[in-house]
């Protein structure tokens, strides 16, 4: 009876939102650093809709305390996932209260510490995992209006979804109230903890604009957000639904697992995105900027019903972001976006079955797909059509949850488009309609190159050498002039040396970039020209120019050193690490090479950042620069919560070990080595 009763609980919590509708949540939360545990006190208010004996709430590994059904306590059981309400519920208003402790081993991270003044505490809940660090639903179609208190020391900024209702200092503790006014899903829950600097804007409508930036990169603040109201104004209005939440707010966070996330009127961003004037050059935030708060409609307002549906968020977060880009950056990029999308989608299209309504798409369907067959939809319809359908979906479904067909009816009701082949072509079938694409990319006149350069990728480049030249030196958008860079890549260089010269002096940083990139073995001749890259405003073009140069022309490495000294890049320092590998790699290059050295391994070390370390990483070995603080540094990255670093550095153990002496050298270090780098370092010898 036992098993029995588990099976049939289990069927009914998968249709708990039937009987039971959850209304709004208050929770009191404090976050122990020392500890890396979260405790609690909860209270849901809900409404039973028909007669139950169990209500179940989604909470991993955590442990429950005075449990209390309307003030009285009642019987609970946890099973390790959930937290089991067991009572004879009647239809009726209820509050359940708890207190509960949790210590999560993912979904809230914490980065740095106290001790280096760059501790920072951050949620990422994305799926079903904030029942992970707070009682709540892996059940999307559960939503929930959300109150948050959290207490934590004052020294901190704390942000949560919503208003900041309330602020009070106690001693040396801080008590933050944020409140939601209506339902959101669980997964868009979060809170980061951090120290950072905060500026406002205004959006046309009113809604407040605050964007946060740690304070080492206040200068970095303007290049970080730029066109982010411009963003914000946009998308109200072609959209045509008011921002749906009272507050937008921005924060970047160290080692964050993507690139953004959209958590109801917070986003989390990644620090990769913070940049100077010159990186924004090459690593703008500006699509996911654009992309996260479209979400706030597209995800956050209204949300799939199931995986099977999860294009209607990501491919219109990924289309609009494009149609913002657009506002800012012109048709030109647009298109070029849509066409560089149309090769990773017609290539995925070889191997990749499955379509984009299906929980197991993948995430290039999602997003890049979605987002395509969204601009087939608004061309085939009518961009009037199409913003009607759009407003009137959101509008009709507002906090709800959706499906495809949803979205559909409303299609139908503005246009007699043909929904059936459209849904058929591209959503329910593999692959890529590369005619359709092009005939709608050939609406641009740059595209319209891009696609005659892309013809002549197999011909000659005797044949196709006078179209080359007369596009590098015409006035069309760089993207068809970079994409002749690259076929130029396998050409001898006499044949191709007047176009890379006229690349060149295109002046165009992504063009010139293009030539840092492709030309790995740099004639003598060339040597001049292909020095003047070391100056271009680009990060990226630098990182190119100096690494080839240095590798083609022994002779002048003293020189690159030098010029290049005092160069960082990027805020995961991409130059310094490229010049202090190539630094101590330089025989010839005497000064302070033990210091240089030192600072390199440093890079490496559990003080900087998974993207910044695994650079240096990459660096040391690939230079044949080992010893056992890099061996050490190589096996805590195994440890890291991204698993991009972790996997890295098991996959590059494997291939160490294979040589007997640094074989010897991991096993010396493992007794010093804490008990998950043990763990992780035993297993891998073991193999």
């Amino acid at each position: 009876m036992k098993y029995l009763f588990l099976f049939l609980s289990t069927f009914a919590f998968a249709q708990q939102t039937k009987s039971v509708d959850f209304k709004t949540v208050k929770g009191h939360i404090t976050i122990n650093t020392n500890t890396k545990s979260i405790t609690g006190v909860v209270t849901y208010s809900f409404e039973v809709l028909k007669p139950v004996d169990t209500i179940k709430i989604d909470a991993q590994n955590m442990t429950f305390s005075e449990v209390a059904l309307n003030q009285k306590k009642i019987s609970f059981k946890t099973n390790g996932k959930e937290l089991l309400l067991i009572y004879p519920f009647q239809k009726g208003k209820n509050f359940i209260q708890f207190t509960y402790e949790a210590k999560p081993k993912q979904t809230l991270y914490f980065v740095g510490s106290e001790v280096t003044d760059n501790l920072q505490i951050w949620t990422q809940g994305q799926g079903k995992y904030t029942s992970h660090w707070f009682p709540s639903f892996d059940d999307v179609n559960e939503k929930v209006i959300f109150n948050m208190e959290v207490t934590f020391d004052s020294k901190y900024q704390v942000l949560s979804n919503g208003i900041l209702k309330n602020k009070i200092e106690d001693k040396d503790m801080t008590h933050w109230t944020y409140q939601m006014k209506k339902p959101m899903s669980s997964y868009l829950l979060m809170v980061a903890i951090g120290k950072f600097e905060k500026s406002t804007l205004k959006a046309k409508s009113g809604t407040p604009l605050q964007m946060y930036i740690a304070p080492k990169d206040t200068a970095k603040h303007e290049p970080t957000y730029r066109y982010s109201k411009q963003i914000f104004d946009y998308l109200e209005k072609e959209i045509g639904v008011k921002y749906p939440w009272k507050i937008y707010r921005q924060v970047p966070v160290s080692e964050f697992l993507y690139a953004g996330m959209e958590n109801t009127s917070s986003t989390i961003f990644t620090t990769r995105y913070v940049v100077d004037t010159i990186g924004f050059e090459d690593r703008s935030y500006t699509n996911v900027n654009a992309h996260e708060l479209a979400h706030q409609w597209f995800g956050d307002l209204i949300t799939a019903q199931s995986g099977k549906d999860h294009w209607l968020q990501e491919g219109f977060a990924t289309y609009y972001a494009l149609l913002a880009e657009k506002e800012i950056y012109g048709d030109d990029y647009f298109y070029s976006k849509l066409y560089e999308s149309s090769l990773q989608l017609k290539q995925a299209a070889k191997t990749d079955t499955i379509p984009v309504l299906s929980a197991k798409a993948s995430s290039l369907s999602f997003y890049q797909k979605g987002a395509w067959a969204l601009h087939v939809l608004r061309e085939g319809i009518g961009e009037k059509a199409f913003k009607k359908a759009v407003k009137n979906y959101l509008q009709k479904y507002a906090y709800q949850t959706v499906t495809t067909q949803n979205f559909f009816d409303e299609i139908k009701k503005v246009s007699n488009y043909d929904l059936q082949n459209f849904s058929k072509v591209w959503l329910e079938t593999a692959g890529f309609n590369s005619e359709i694409a092009n005939a709608l990319l050939s609406k641009n006149n740059t595209m319209k190159v891009q696609l005659e350069v892309a013809k002549l990728r197999n011909k000659p480049l005797a044949e196709k050498y006078p179209f080359f030249e007369k596009t590098l030196q015409s006035g069309v958008y760089f993207t068809a002039k970079s994409s002749i860079v690259g076929q130029l890549m396998k050409e001898k260089f006499e044949d191709k040396k007047e176009l890379l010269r006229l690349a060149l002096q295109t002046q165009n940083l992504q063009v010139r970039q293009a030539v840092a990139s492709t030309l790995q073995k740099i004639p003598e001749e060339f040597r001049t020209e292909y020095e003047t890259l070391l100056n271009d405003k680009s990060y990226q073009t630098q990182e190119s120019a100096l690494y080839y140069l240095w590798n083609n022309f022994e002779n002048k490495r003293v020189d690159y050193l030098e010029k290049s000294k005092d160069w960082m890049g990027f805020n995961d320092f991409n130059l310094r690490i490229l010049w202090l590998s190539l630094a101590v790699s330089t025989p010839k290059y005497t000064a302070n090479k033990e210091t240089y050295l030192q600072e390199l391994i440093n890079y490496s070390s559990p003080n900087y950042e998974a993207t910044t370390r695994q650079n240096a990483l990459e660096y040391l070995i690939n230079f044949n620069v080992i010893n056992e603080a890099i061996l050490k540094n190589l096996v805590n990255a195994t440890t890291h919560h991204m698993w991009q670093f972790s996997k890295f550095g098991r996959d590059n153990i494997r291939i160490l070990l294979k040589n007997p002496e640094i074989r010897i050298t991991f096993q010396t270090i493992l007794p010093s080595l804490n008990e998950k780098e043990q763990f992780q370092l035993d297993r891998l010898l073991k193999e």
